[in-house]
């Protein structure tokens, strides 16, 4: 009996390994999964079950049960923002490809406040909640039952009571210790809460691969908040272990905030099998006019959108390219743009975490910094504490600010979103904020990596070949 046990791993081993170099979508990924699922497959086998495939499925099954609705819903909300276009001579050379990618463009019309850190984020959506009227949606990767959280939720009940529409959106993993009785509260005070419900349909029933990353406020269909904070105390610098928290959000105004709010719909239809009722007139700010894109990526697209629109705005980079990621662990084309953009003479400063929280991750970005040694590029690891923000800036008027790190499961596997800006005006602001980061971080010499110990540097590329499946 165990050896018929024993075989029947070894046969579903060698059947998912052949699976896996079949439809992995990166070599490497390819590579980690099929030599594990071949020499290890009594771990690797029920592994690749839950963690294996790289495509969500059914979500278009799904918009299809409500197609008319839908349909409709995207002809307000492209009729309203037709007039805030930006032409095409006024936007990034790379707009119509990323266009393409998202159905999304360029909006004039907005206003924008950089929120640097979590007392200044959560300050703004908490002011931001308490002044809604008609609707509230919350969408955020990690719910926590902590002074925060609960901050957060009397603000969110307070205006549920008031008979304001309030949704709340979180992810399962990411909220896992999420307890019912902060759920219930809500809900008893008016609002509707729900899970992403990623394992919908049978397809999808065993995985836990797909995440929703995504970070979201909409108030009124006028305002929004978008970045790397998620709702917990450690976001407000209160872990010790990783205090003081570094993190940034960004406070939209004006019609990039529908691109949010059709985000945030999508998601919540996923979840639910709702269409609330929502307000699509566009609103100009009256305090600015920056030009606007919100940028959705997901693992339902053929192709790789987060990826390829981080290659095409390096690549157009002409002066500078500066980037913030807590976990930098790109993939073969981002890595090429970074080349190229160094051999062209163009400034290129990446700061990460000098004090990792998930150590294969961490390791794993020593082997990318080795491969880019001798090219001109700087890098930084901040010393302070946990450094989690997720931005970039590239020359003069390019600015992001969202939720994507730098790695295998931002680019390919998570539901992420940015927002990317294109205003000189902000990124004066991004370039002050990034350099007062540089200098709490210390300079990391890539060449030194030579010297280290052979047992840390085996570690690093283990975990540069575990990373593609982390």
């Amino acid at each position: 009996m165990i050896g018929l046990v024993v075989t029947g791993f070894y046969v579903a081993g060698i059947i998912a390994a052949l699976h896996a170099v079949l439809t992995a979508r990166t070599p490497t990924g390819a590579v980690a999964w099929a030599v594990s699922l071949v020499t290890v497959p009594f771990i690797a086998v029920p592994a690749y079950a839950v963690l294996g495939r790289d495509q969500f499925e059914g979500m278009s099954e799904a918009f299809e049960q409500r197609q008319d609705e839908i349909e409709a819903v995207v002809r307000g909300f492209e009729k309203n923002l037709e007039p805030l276009r930006v032409a095409s001579r006024d936007a990034p050379s790379w707009q119509r490809a990323i266009h393409k990618l998202s159905e999304l463009h360029f909006l004039e019309g907005n206003d924008l406040e950089l929120l640097v850190n979590g007392e200044a984020t959560f300050d703004s959506i908490v002011e931001g909640i308490a002044n809604a009227e008609h609707y509230i949606l919350f969408q955020f990767y990690m719910i926590h039952d902590d002074g925060l959280g609960r901050r957060v939720q009397q603000a969110l009940m307070e205006r549920a009571r008031a008979g304001v529409q309030v949704k709340v959106l979180y992810d399962e993993v990411g909220s896992s210790g999420l307890p019912d009785s902060y759920v219930n509260a809500l809900e008893a005070a008016g609002a509707e809460v729900s899970s992403f419900n990623p394992t919908q349909g049978w397809r999808n029933r065993f995985q836990l691969n797909f995440r929703n990353h995504r970070k979201m406020v909409v108030v009124d269909g006028r305002l929004a908040w978008v970045g790397g904070h998620n709702v917990g105390d450690e976001y407000l610098g209160l872990d010790p272990e990783f205090s003081p928290w570094r993190d940034t959000h960004v406070r939209i105004e004006g019609p990039a905030v529908l691109q949010v709010q059709l985000t945030i719909l999508s998601d919540w239809y996923w979840a639910t099998r709702e269409i609330p009722q929502l307000s699509w007139e566009a609103h100009r700010a009256a305090g600015g006019n920056k030009r606007v894109m919100i940028l959705p990526t997901s693992p339902t697209r053929q192709l790789e959108t987060a990826s390829l629109f981080f290659v095409s705005a390096i690549s157009a980079a002409k002066e500078r390219i500066w980037l913030s990621a807590p976990y930098f662990v790109p993939d073969e084309a981002v890595m090429k743009a970074l080349q190229l953009a160094a051999l062209r003479g163009v400034d290129v400063r990446i700061i990460t975490t000098g004090k990792g929280d998930s150590l294969p991750v961490y390791l794993a970005a020593f082997h990318y910094i080795y491969e880019l040694r001798n090219l001109g590029i700087r890098f930084y690891a901040y010393q302070p504490g946990f450094l989690h923000e997720k931005v970039m800036l590239v020359d003069d008027r390019l600015s992001t600010v969202g939720t994507h790190n730098f790695d295998n499961r931002s680019f390919r596997l998570n539901f992420e979103v940015g927002a990317v800006i294109y205003d000189e005006g902000f990124a004066s602001e991004m370039e002050a904020m990034l350099e007062r980061d540089f200098a709490h971080a210390r300079t990391i010499e890539a060449e030194s990596l030579d010297s280290e110990p052979l047992w840390r540097r085996i570690a690093v590329q283990l975990s540069r070949l575990a990373a593609p499946v982390l």
